[in-house]
């Protein structure tokens, strides 16, 4: 279940900037993964300095440029070994299932499991034993940004190829595109249900959403949409030297829907700003805005209380990586509240979920629609009952607006993989999953590729000890919502 300070400001605290940002180098070095070049004795580096050598003045873009371009093929293919090591990435799309747009939806489980395991077997291990014989299928660990160490906005080829000016020379999204989303989504409005998808097929973009939503959307709206396909600057994308673009022109930001394409998702990950060392920051996956006007909670650990909280914070705070001092220099965007918080939001929040024809009012299934012994109903009794699912996805949108830790650490020892260094990872807040068919992959990091594959996950984390037509009846009711 994917955001201006004054010029006079902004031509005067890069250099004041600088000499608060010189006070951080005293900071802890991190460890680095044993399969990257380790600092010389005594070099110690903070998180900050690694990120960001051309703002501090150490090195000039063009040693970084170089550096990082030699560096990109050993980095991907680090990447791609730790994804072959913990999936089964073999293509098993399902023709009979689509998204909106017809792209097939990607069939699991994925997840490899250690040998001579399979998932009933481990099902019935005490979380302990799992934890000690090192039984926790890798799929299930936190999965790391395909660049740890530096993090930053990442984007799929597939939006790539359509907008080159999101590609990074440092660097490759990492996860196969039939685990992602169709590209480009449908986007529904609350408002307009009769128009189904008002995209046409399009990519909604600073330069054609004047002619898709003409005579759709009153004025303040259409001006927060504006808002919303309008390029910005960003850690790694504006116009500094200190960015992983190679041209500064044309290049100088993302928009909100770069990442939350049409208002849904197209994959792109990150990482969480909020949380220090770099080592111990969270993978996040795109999360759709699809039906954000009934979810209360925002950010997968921040909770912030409104959309226009998320949105003023994703433009100050998280565009760079949780760095005023940066975002200064690069030219953060302070939106004013009241005429453009304020109306990014109001779009936002006509967002609406795909439509669900199997479903009733009350948001479970229509029983007109299914026989009492079909899948789905199966499915639905398990979701409400022994798979405990609706005690955090309660209908008629599938989600408590909570947060809840699972304690997945009960099952794996704190480990480094890629630069992350897998640990407790707190709580999490509760996405909802209607249209969750259409949102691959799964968790707040994208750990599970399938719905297969949450669904194995949660058997093993709750201690469920569901059957294998039990998940399957699972799996063809989440299909349905």
């Amino acid at each position: 279940m994917r955001v201006s300070v004054s010029r006079s400001i902004g031509r005067g605290l890069p250099f004041i900037a600088v000499g608060v940002v010189v006070l951080y180098l005293v900071a802890p070095s991190r460890t680095q993964p044993p399969d990257l070049p380790k600092p010389a004795p005594g070099d110690s580096k903070s998180s900050y300095d690694q990120i960001a050598p051309v703002l501090l003045g150490k090195e000039t873009f063009q040693s970084v440029l170089t550096r990082d371009k030699a560096d990109k093929p050993a980095v991907t293919a680090r990447q791609k070994n730790l994804l072959e090591e913990r999936y089964d990435l073999t293509p098993r799309p399902d023709p009979k299932v689509k998204m909106t747009r017809g792209k097939p939806i990607p069939v699991g489980p994925t997840a490899r499991l250690p040998d001579g395991m399979t998932w009933a077997k481990l099902a019935v291990i005490p979380a302990d034993e799992v934890r000690e014989k090192g039984l926790f299928p890798k799929g299930f660990l936190p999965l790391p940004h395909p660049k740890h160490e530096v993090g930053g906005m990442v984007f799929p080829q597939m939006q790539i190829k359509q907008f080159a000016r999101l590609e990074r020379f440092d660097i490759e999204f990492d996860l196969p595109e039939q685990y992602l989303p169709e590209f480009p989504p449908a986007l529904f409005l609350t408002t307009r249900k009769d128009l189904g998808d008002v995209s046409r097929g399009k990519v909604v973009t600073v330069d054609n959403f004047q002619e898709i939503f003409a005579g759709i959307l009153n004025a303040k709206d259409l001006e927060g949409l504006r808002l919303l396909v309008t390029q910005f600057p960003q850690q790694q994308f504006n116009a500094t030297a200190d960015r992983k673009t190679e041209r500064p022109d044309g290049m100088q930001g993302v928009a909100c829907f770069d990442c939350h394409v049409n208002g849904h998702t197209s994959g792109a990950t990150h990482l969480a700003g909020d949380i220090r060392p770099q080592s111990h920051r969270r993978r996040i996956d795109t999360t759709s805005l699809r039906g954000v006007n009934m979810q209360r909670l925002f950010g997968s650990q921040r909770a912030l209380k409104s959309v226009e909280d998320f949105t003023e914070f994703e433009q100050r705070g998280a565009y760079f990586d949780g760095d005023h001092v940066a975002a200064a220099a690069k030219g953060v965007n302070a939106l004013e509240r009241g005429s453009q918080v304020h109306f990014m939001a109001e779009f936002q929040e006509l967002l609406d979920f795909p439509p669900a024809p199997g479903l009733g009012w009350d948001g479970k299934l229509d029983p007109k629609k299914f026989s009492a012994d079909s899948p789905e109903v199966k499915g639905q009794a398990l979701f409400f009952g022994k798979a405990r699912c609706a005690e955090c996805h309660p209908a008629p949108f599938y989600t408590d607006n909570s947060m809840h830790d699972l304690a997945v650490e009960r099952f794996y020892k704190t480990q480094t993989h890629n630069g992350l260094v897998a640990t407790a990872q707190g709580p999490i807040k509760t996405f909802t999953l209607r249209g969750i068919k259409e949102s691959p992959p799964y968790l707040h990091d994208g750990r599970l590729l399938t719905l297969e594959d949450t669904v194995e996950f949660f058997n093993l984390v709750l201690e469920l000890k569901l059957d294998g037509d039990e998940k399957q009846y699972l799996v063809a009711f989440m299909r349905q919502l």
